[in-house]
């Protein structure tokens, strides 16, 4: 089975936090939708003849797509690759976006399941982060999705924020708890160079919270979605009723998938590739029929890599048996070698041939993930 993320690069204003590629140019829609058509035909083949199990619509802010032109695209990619019967359509979308008709619009055009950016729920946070929405749309967001016949909601919180404290991340997570949400995704600050929030930052207009504020929220979040009844199936990702990603778990289990759309990434198993991050160029390309994007070639151990980082994330764990048959004997044994000092102080735990984090381990995920990478031979 494979995936197809789509990036629709558009937001109405931009996010002081966020790095990922947008542009507020709004007015280029009709133009991006025209090339995004073009990018589909001549990628057609990318997938060889896999099945299609998800679509994503990523961003950027989705939301500002029609149902109806989502509703093209989706006809357009149908007659391309061939979906399996229970395909999991995602939209991410903004709060301030979901009004009932709209959401009954989406659910009629094939999409059946929502990531709506909520962020906090707290005024203070929202301005600072320069969100749209308010506390009270994203209460109705969710609403508006489960009337609208959505059974599969996920919301998305950010935690680690300037001057949050423990209250009122408790706060937050409570009115979360609260929602028909069936899946969560909570992550940690981080402040990415040509942010705003790296700006102030640097010029000391904004001061990251103690580390051990970050831990401590991140340790609630673990005890408050546990007793509302999420699982934890990845490091940032909680669901209720295993309802999990699909999406994203393909990507964790190494699924091919094909990225559309300026800055997506694509992965067929021997190469990654990732088109170029500049609606411009991505548009004047695709208007001359050609494709925008830089190709590398996997190595073996860029490949080993690439599976101890996905699958170590999540609750399904590193088999040693699939590493022993995709790779290698030797490369099996050097995992069990590295991961022994882990194994021995609690941070992972081995269960017949599976490792995987334990909460310990969670706390320093990205330690142990390092000390398990293969060196190129």
């Amino acid at each position: 089975m494979g995936g197809i993320y789509i990036h629709v690069p558009f937001c109405r204003k931009k996010c002081f936090y966020c790095d990922f590629y947008k542009t507020t140019a709004v007015s280029q829609k009709p133009l991006f939708l025209q090339s995004l058509h073009r990018e589909i035909d001549l990628q057609c083949e990318y997938l060889q003849n896999e099945p299609v199990d998800t679509v994503y619509f990523g961003g950027g802010t989705p939301s500002v797509l029609l149902p109806s032109e989502i509703s093209e695209i989706l006809e357009h990619l149908g007659r391309c690759h061939a979906f399996s019967n229970q395909a999991e359509v995602t939209v991410e979308a903004n709060p301030d976006d979901l009004s009932l008709t709209y959401l009954k619009e989406l659910k009629m055009v094939g999409a059946n399941r929502l990531s709506i950016g909520i962020q906090s729920f707290h005024p203070e946070d929202l301005k600072r982060m320069n969100r749209r929405h308010t506390r009270d749309q994203a209460v109705a967001s969710v609403a508006n999705a489960l009337d609208a016949g959505f059974g599969d909601i996920s919301i998305d919180l950010i935690y680690g924020l300037p001057e949050l404290s423990m209250s009122r991340w408790e706060e937050n997570l409570r009115q979360a708890m609260e929602l028909p949400a069936t899946h969560l995704s909570a992550y940690h600050l981080t402040y990415h160079e040509g942010t705003m929030f790296y700006h102030w930052l640097k010029k000391g207009q904004l001061k990251e919270i103690p580390e051990d504020d970050s831990i401590a929220q991140f340790e609630m979040l673990m005890d408050m979605s546990a007793a509302a009844g999420y699982e934890h199936y990845e490091i940032s990702n909680f669901a209720r009723n295993q309802a999990y990603s699909k999406h994203n778990s393909a990507y964790w289990k190494g699924k091919k998938y094909l990225g559309l759309g300026p800055s997506a990434h694509s992965y067929d198993g021997v190469s990654r590739q990732w088109n170029i991050a500049d609606l411009y160029h991505y548009l004047k390309s695709l208007q001359q029929g050609e494709l925008n994007f830089e190709r590398e070639i996997l190595s073996d151990t860029d490949r080993l890599n690439d599976f101890l980082i996905t699958r170590i994330r999540t609750k399904w764990g590193l088999d040693l048996r699939e590493i022993q048959t995709y790779f290698s004997q030797k490369a099996r044994l050097k995992l069990e070698n590295s991961a022994k000092k882990y194994l021995i102080s609690g941070h992972l735990k081995m269960d017949g041939d599976i490792i995987y984090l334990t909460r310990q381990g969670i706390m320093v995920s990205d330690e142990i993930m390092l000390a398990l990478l293969a060196e190129e031979s």
